[in-house]
């Protein structure tokens, strides 16, 4: 997949997140990049998370959610599993910004794929 192709598919994760999250994304960008610095790494938030921050902080510069793409593309084995994974990296990056930790974030994804399971089984 070309990269301006992968940036789409990014794009859309962004824009599934609902309006009240993704409303209060403020001096944080997103990013596309190949490889890792690790193996097996998906995404990666650099950043303050949200819960840490005052009204009394002064300008810092951007947060940033990096999606790696070749990491993506190896572990899919179809377009639309490509999509519900980075679906899956965005939602979970954008939790970090939130302040959730890895076990709170595991956590919620549990509980998100269940709910995607019961959905899916109701329409079979």
């Amino acid at each position: 997949m070309s990269p301006k192709e992968f940036d789409k598919l990014v794009h859309r994760a962004l824009k599934g997140i609902p309006p009240r999250f993704r409303s209060r994304l403020k001096n944080v960008v997103f990013l596309v990049e190949q490889e890792p610095p690790r193996p097996g790494l998906l995404g990666l938030y650099h950043g303050r998370p949200l819960t840490e921050r005052s009204v009394h902080d002064g300008f810092t510069m951007p947060d940033q959610i990096i999606i790696y793409q070749g990491t993506h593309e190896r572990l899919a084995r179809t377009p639309e599993e490509l999509e519900q994974m980075v679906k899956d990296t965005v939602w979970h990056e954008i939790a970090h910004y939130f302040g959730m930790d890895e076990a709170q974030v595991r956590s919620a994804e549990r509980r998100r794929h269940k709910k995607r399971l019961l959905r899916s089984r109701r329409f079979d």
